[in-house]
């Protein structure tokens, strides 16, 4: 049985010291999350450790366990929601992308690419548009990095010490969170 003083073995996301992501993952969950009504994540799954990697993950939160099973045609009702969670599916934890950059610039909009060039054919303002996506994944791309609060449950009776001596915080909900280094791949 673990202590507080040792989390339990594997199962604790209190271990993980830094998460590394790909920032080509993270550029591409970024964009599908603001562009379509899908929810896209950094999952990070148990068992963990003090370096742990976290890959791209598409979230269907209408099925039971709240996991799409990685399918690319996930739905979700309603706008995206930010923040990282746990899902109920074995205590895997989802990291949204707009905490893994620093600074996210807005995604470039067709109108808006559209009427910096009103004049242009429309073959014209297409390319410039795919060179604004573009200068856009690249900003998002060299943002990756910093730190991230992960969650670690909830706190039941007491909410302790706003810093535990752990790491952790709490959130005002009662959620308890650690904070980890994300490291940038590629």
């Amino acid at each position: 049985m673990a202590g507080p003083e040792r989390p339990e073995e594997g199962t604790d996301p209190r271990r993980i010291r830094s998460i590394a992501v790909h920032r080509e993952d993270v550029a591409n969950a970024l964009e599908a999350t603001l562009r379509t009504d899908r929810r896209v994540v950094l999952r990070v799954t148990p068992l963990y450790s003090g370096r742990m990697r976290a890959r791209i993950h598409s979230v269907d939160e209408g099925m039971p366990d709240g996991t799409s099973e990685g399918t690319s045609e996930a739905r979700r009702s309603g706008p995206p929601s930010s923040g990282n969670d746990a899902d109920a599916s074995g205590g895997s934890i989802h990291v949204d992308p707009t905490d893994l950059v620093v600074d996210p610039p807005p995604y470039p909009e067709v109108d808006e690419t559209a009427a910096e060039y009103p004049d242009a054919d429309v073959e014209t303002r297409r390319d410039r548009h795919a060179e604004a996506v573009e200068s856009w994944r690249e900003t998002v791309r060299g943002a990756v990095g910093g730190t991230v609060e992960v969650p670690v449950g909830r706190e039941r009776g007491s909410r302790g010490d706003a810093d535990g001596e752990d790491g952790s915080g709490d959130e005002p909900d009662g959620r308890r969170t650690h904070e980890v280094d994300v490291v940038a791949l590629g």
